[in-house]
């Protein structure tokens, strides 16, 4: 609801004073409850397309942020059965899980539930898109986890849709919410560090090494439909280390595309939105083994993106596995301030200085030259400067800043006609991983140029069962 027709409880109160009505009798009539974020008229009816791990882990952030659940869906009953226990852990607030009319069909749901306004889309990276899609030409409103999409087409798709439409969008990477990310954004647009050439992204986690399907399959529990779970992926023999997590299912490249598509939605972020990148010209890829059907043990991805906005033209880099981190003199810069390289982050090399923040794009610190350790972004003298140009989130809440823009609010931050040129930076470096070599990107054609042998990768064969 646009914020010209909300009405709070003290408001109201005061009005009706000046007016003469009955006050002391009001609590009677109107309990507090009507007015503010609970209020009935305030209420946004959301769907949870997924009811496992990550679903329920949203699950609080919607109910306090004034979603009502509706309906929810899900493949396997169990996950059900665990979401509406989860709702009951929320007291009053989360009494509406327990009323929730159930679905294992996201479609028929779509079809049914006249009333959703707004879905939450967080099954597996596979699903991302078709669901989005689906909500989307249906009308609602659409919160989806990281990462976005599952190919560079895909990128491109729901970054055309989230360009059309004037339904509120918004991914799931939350870091950017936060006020020191934007703050990060100010400090680096406003040129405190000097031009910025190179950029290091990283997460000391790795897969084990790439393996190939075990096709062995284990018994399939009763309570899951592992066809509709697979959707518009290949059926595979049902395995139980794919169900749950993204650390389960993410490594399968039938399934997702490892820490560069899951880490890389929270590290390429503040990169692309800092430095104000358009999609790259070439992508570079070494890893230590063959590619089979899993993502790497490590990786070393490297874009290159051209000048623009007046900045130079810069290379950024992806690392993941144990000893992932930035270049060893690049580290020697954070030892002063962490005693060590921190074991994921986002380090921007300018000319005059360094800025630092986790690999979400949080808690951003800034070194400038001469400086014996690091300051935080929002209170570095060299940073005050820097104007304020980006509005904060409420909260530094990622979902009630969607649920907001929901009811009317201002535009998130993190809508998918931004989130998906992230997405594309990730899946470009897919194909080249996937492709076995250095690919130069043609972006507005989408394709790897003079290698349409890529064009697999980034156009991936969907089953439409499900879709």
């Amino acid at each position: 609801m646009p914020s010209r027709f909300q009405t709070t409880r003290r408001s109201f109160l005061k009005q009706a004073g000046a007016a003469g009505l009955g006050v002391v009798a009001l609590p009677q009539i109107v309990p507090s409850h009507l007015f503010g974020a609970d209020a009935p008229s305030n209420k946004v009816n959301v769907a949870m397309f997924s009811c496992g791990g990550r679903g329920r882990q949203l699950l609080p952030s919607v109910l306090h942020n004034a979603g009502n659940v509706v309906a929810i869906c899900d493949v396997d009953t169990r996950q059900i059965a665990e979401m509406k226990k989860e709702g009951t852990r929320h007291g009053a607030v989360g009494a509406s899980v327990e009323k929730a009319k159930v679905y294992e069909d996201y479609r028929k749901l779509l079809d049914d539930e006249k009333s959703v306004e707004a879905v939450v889309v967080s099954p597996g990276q596979r699903w991302h898109v078709p669901m989005s899609k689906r909500a989307m030409a249906a009308g609602k409103h659409v919160f989806c986890e990281k990462p976005l999409a599952h190919s560079a087409a895909q990128a491109r798709e729901i970054r055309e849709l989230g360009r059309q439409t004037k339904l509120a969008t918004q991914v799931g990477s939350q870091g950017g919410a936060t006020d020191t990310f934007r703050r990060s954004m100010e400090v680096i647009q406003a040129g405190v560090l000097g031009p910025i050439r190179e950029v290091h992204a990283w997460i000391d986690r790795g897969c084990g090494p790439s393996r190939e399907h075990d096709k062995q399959a284990d018994p399939i529990p009763s309570e899951l439909n592992w066809d509709f779970w697979c959707g518009p992926s290949k059926v595979l023999p049902f395995k139980n280390h794919y169900l749950g997590f993204c650390l389960n299912w993410g490594p399968w490249l039938e399934f997702g595309d490892g820490h560069l598509a899951d880490m890389g939605a929270h590290g390429l972020n503040l990169p692309w939105r800092a430095l104000k990148l358009t999609a790259p010209l070439s992508c570079t890829v070494k890893i230590p083994e063959p590619l089979k059907d899993s993502y790497p043990s490590s990786s070393d991805f490297r874009w290159e993106f051209a000048a623009r906005d007046g900045m130079p033209a810069v290379s950024v880099w992806w690392h993941d596995g144990g000893k992932a981190g930035p270049p060893e003199e690049l580290g020697k810069e954070l030892v002063s301030t962490y005693n060590r390289v921190p074991g994921n982050g986002v380090l921007f090399a300018g000319e005059k200085g360094i800025l630092f923040s986790d690999a979400w794009g949080v808690g951003g610190v800034v070194k400038m030259k001469g400086d014996a350790k690091c300051r935080g972004v929002q209170d570095h003298d060299a940073c005050k400067p820097a104007p304020v140009t980006i509005p904060r989130a409420k909260n530094q809440d990622h979902m009630g800043e969607w649920l907001d823009a929901c009811r009317g609010g201002p535009k998130t931050f993190q809508a998918f006609d931004s989130a998906a040129m992230v997405a594309e930076i990730a899946m470009v470096g897919m194909t080249a991983l996937r492709f076995g070599k250095p690919i130069e990107w043609d972006s507005e054609a989408l394709k790897a140029k003079g290698a349409p042998e890529a064009d697999p990768f980034i156009h991936r064969e969907q089953r439409t069962k499900w879709l």
